[in-house]
């Protein structure tokens, strides 16, 4: 009964991050398409190249969405693990945006650094203000999400780097406004567009290492191997494999060379033990091992297949 009942309230929970990402899907495209107006009455390059931004947070939220909905569906004979590494996926995606939208904006800055154009710079304030507040209110609805689920944080992180290109925006329009400094404009989106590279990297190099099976960084594999070989009738763990099937979920495959002939009872017992110990130390959730006892194979930590 117990499990059943955990297993409901996380069923909510993903629910509810479903509903948040609607919300700010929908949000999103009533700023680009304001902005896309704004910009074209206006002018004003930083409105459309925020516009520009603006989409790809949509298209990033998008992919999310769809992850976050896909994650949930259960397993099937034609896709035994389900769909949990859709979310690696989408924040593999969403993390090569980041990077394609920086590079994007890094070029129409250095462009627009060479000549400064005039601007309606009271839109520009409006329209910046208004971004804002909606990109906020998105960061702040994603933020708790964003810290354990690798989805959500590059949906957040597109979010995120918005808010501060409309925050530049706007400075860039009152300094227009008031001191006529149209190259402000320029250097602002150059600053965003560097963070947005420095952001986007890191999770494009970490969502890589999950698609890659790569094992994950906070895991050493000779500790498990030492720690397993410690347990009594345990002779040596190899043909080890450690990877990440979505953000929590950590599996270990492994062969278990025994020092005797033990009964397959006797194996279920040791088993059970392997599995707390590396639940317990490791966080490894998922086990499946193959023990052998007087059998010829490599005996390697690392072997490959």
């Amino acid at each position: 009964m117990g499990h059943s009942h955990s297993h409901n309230h996380t069923h909510d929970h993903k629910d509810l991050k479903g509903r948040k990402l609607l919300i700010t899907i929908l949000l999103n495209i009533v700023i680009t398409a304001a902005q896309v107006v704004g910009g074209l009455v206006s002018g004003s390059l930083s409105l459309l190249s925020d516009a520009l931004h603006n989409f790809s947070d949509v298209l990033s939220l998008v992919v999310s969405y769809i992850a976050a909905k896909l994650s949930k569906q259960k397993a099937s004979i034609n896709r035994t693990f389900g769909y949990k590494r859709a979310e690696i996926l989408a924040a593999f995606v969403n993390a090569s945006t980041l990077v394609i939208v920086a590079i994007i904006l890094i070029k129409e800055a250095v462009e627009r650094f060479q000549n400064p154009q005039s601007i309606d710079s009271n839109l520009v304030i409006w329209l910046s203000l208004i971004a804002i507040f909606a990109n906020g209110f998105s960061v702040l609805l994603l933020k708790k999400e964003s810290s354990n689920n690798i989805n959500l944080r590059s949906a957040y992180l597109h979010l995120l780097t918005d808010m501060l290109a409309s925050v530049a925006v706007l400075i860039g329009g009152l300094l227009m406004k008031y001191y006529q400094l149209f190259w402000v404009d320029s250097l602002l989106t150059l600053l965003i567009a560097l963070y947005l590279i420095y952001v986007g990297y890191d999770l494009l190099k970490t969502s890589t290492k999950m698609l890659m099976l790569f094992t994950p960084e906070h895991i050493n594999i000779k500790d498990v191997v030492r720690a397993v070989n410690k347990l009594p009738k345990v002779n040596k763990l190899h043909h080890v494999h450690i990877w990440n099937l979505s953000d929590h979920e950590l599996h270990l495959e492994a062969h278990l060379d025994l020092t005797e002939d033990i009964s397959t009872t006797e194996f279920n017992d040791l088993l059970l033990q392997i599995e707390a110990l590396l639940h317990d130390d490791f966080d490894i959730n998922h086990v499946t091992i193959q023990p052998e006892y007087n059998k010829e194979d490599p005996k390697e930590v690392i072997v490959q297949d």
